[in-house]
């Protein structure tokens, strides 16, 4: 039976891993700058030291979290709240085509916010409307 380590470094197993798991892992903060959900690594490592990232539903506040394929990521994203599952392990932060393909987008698809109404001839009058006033303006009263 294999033994079941908890608090073994940086690079622990997760909970309930066994320690001989050879299944590849990456840091999360270097996956999540590799995938392209951040600019640089280090808003990748600030979101995650926050504890703002969750790994299959629990919060995670080490950026060197032991990521690996199949697992499910929320975090939130420039006002929303995004849901992803890790398909693969990055190499290197390669063109946004390839970074795409390291991931699958669970994220529900969001409410499309209303526009605002069209101008319909009320209102202040443009500039264009102001020089046409003008010339046809009556002349002066004779």
């Amino acid at each position: 039976m294999a033994k079941v380590l908890r608090g073994f470094g940086g690079l622990a197993p997760q909970a309930g891993r066994e320690v001989n798991d050879t299944t590849p892992t990456q840091r999360l903060d270097k996956w999540l700058w590799q995938a392209r959900f951040f600019k640089t690594r280090g808003l990748a490592t600030k979101l995650v030291s926050a504890g703002n990232v969750r790994v299959d539903g629990d919060r995670v506040s080490k950026p060197s979290y032991a990521l690996r394929a199949g697992v499910t990521l929320t975090f939130a994203q420039s006002r929303r709240v995004r849901v992803i599952r890790v398909e693969a392990l990055a190499t290197r932060r390669g063109p946004a085509p390839e970074a795409q393909t390291l991931y699958t987008d669970l994220t529900p698809p969001e409410d499309p916010v209303p526009q605002n109404p069209r101008f319909e001839g009320k209102g202040r009058p443009t500039g264009k409307d102001r020089r046409n006033a003008r010339l046809y303006r009556d002349g002066p009263l004779e």
